[in-house]
């Protein structure tokens, strides 16, 4: 079993009075880390309830002290897997904080534009956030050694780190569960949001992007790829972000005319999740995308270094309308760190441009040579 980075801030974290609320897309592994988190509490009770369960709607939503009261009995913990499938979660969860001072409460969701917004105003001040990925190299690292990483590489290029395609011992059966993610689970928050319907659409706006992978995007020429509006092609991209599927980085300026920052460029969280959009699973040495593949997954797993290690930064591109550009920057500590990802190249000239402009940045190549110093 893979031990979650995260697993032993949370166990820190879960309070009296406090909700932990962990947010990731499905098949991340909530339900499991939830789990082992309850097995590690040996001396508690633990109530530990799905949200999409009916008996668990109705009490959870009651606004009923009586019924929450009894619902919850003597239990020192209170876990709900799916919370976001419960009306009014946020107020309820509230009273019971109210009600029961020494409980302590553990809810997970698919979705945050759907938990978040029926939690965060009735929680303010009560709740702490957690985010679970597909597995990070940080994780990894701590169940392999340095070549078995260097050989799991380009498998995880292809398939990604998805704990379910993880476990599968055969090419063909990643890519069948892989496949079955795209065509299931990964749409399924999507779906319920707002009445959205049109899943055909969602599958095409993923491709275009797929194909885009570190490309500056035009909302109008998505939308008229998808015979769209650009004011939808931008609320499913809101969408997809909400449901973790995609992530975007926005544009570095200070207000120097020639840099660029119209539009955010976007990724995918996980690069087999982005294969199989294309239905391309295909070895390296016989792909054209491989730079893009490489740019995705080091960025990916930089952001959850960061943000596992709590690492505060932001997060930008930066190009000129010249073309100078730079994949990756990071802003912290007063200085800004700009990395371009190479898969085998080891020089490239830094941008004039970016290093005069900005005194005292740093820049460099991130290739598949020294990758783990800025992933791991």
């Amino acid at each position: 079993m893979m031990h979650r980075f995260i697993e032993n801030q949370i166990l820190k974290d879960l309070k009296p009075g406090v909700v932990i609320e962990l947010f990731g897309a499905r098949q991340t592994g909530k339900t499991v880390l939830m789990n082992t988190i309850k097995k590690k509490l040996k001396a508690k009770k633990v109530l530990m309830v799905h949200g999409e369960t009916q008996k668990v709607k109705e009490a959870m939503s009651s606004h009923d002290i009586d019924i929450l009261r009894a619902f919850i009995t003597d239990a020192d913990y209170l876990f709900i897997d799916e919370a976001q499938k419960i009306p009014d979660i946020g107020e309820n969860l509230k009273l019971l904080i109210d009600l029961c001072p020494k409980l302590s409460i553990f809810v997970t969701g698919s979705s945050s534009f759907d938990l978040q917004n029926k939690t965060g105003e009735p929680l303010v001040g009560r709740s702490l956030d957690y985010h679970l990925f597909p597995i990070s190299q940080l994780e990894f690292k701590k169940q392999e050694d340095y070549l078995a990483t260097k050989g799991n590489l380009e498998s995880r290029l292809i398939f990604g780190s998805y704990p379910q395609i993880i476990k599968q011992k055969t090419v063909a059966d990643k890519i069948r569960r892989l496949n079955k993610m795209r065509d299931g689970y990964l749409l399924k928050d999507i779906l319920e949001l707002d009445n959205v319907k049109n899943s055909i659409f969602v599958i095409n706006l993923l491709r275009l992007l797929a194909f885009q992978i570190g490309n500056d995007i035009s909302y109008t020429e998505l939308a008229q790829g998808l015979n769209s509006h650009p004011k939808t092609v931008m609320r499913y991209l809101d969408l997809l972000e909400k449901t973790f599927v995609l992530f975007s980085l926005p544009g570095f300026s200070r207000n120097l005319r020639k840099e660029y920052t119209k539009t955010p460029r976007y990724f995918f969280w996980d690069t087999g999740i982005r294969n199989a959009v294309i239905s391309n699973f295909n070895s390296l040495n016989l792909r054209d995308d491989v730079g893009k593949l490489w740019e995705n997954y080091c960025i990916s797993e930089r952001i959850k270094k960061t943000h596992y290690l709590r690492i505060s930064c932001n997060k930008f591109f930066w190009r000129t309308y010249d073309l100078k550009e730079i994949d990756y920057v990071e802003e912290r500590e007063g200085r800004l760190f700009g990395s371009e990802m190479k898969w085998r190249e080891k020089k490239v000239k830094p941008p004039k441009d970016f290093l005069s402009a900005y005194p005292g940045s740093e820049y460099k190549i991130i290739n598949s040579e020294n990758y783990l110093d800025f992933i791991a």
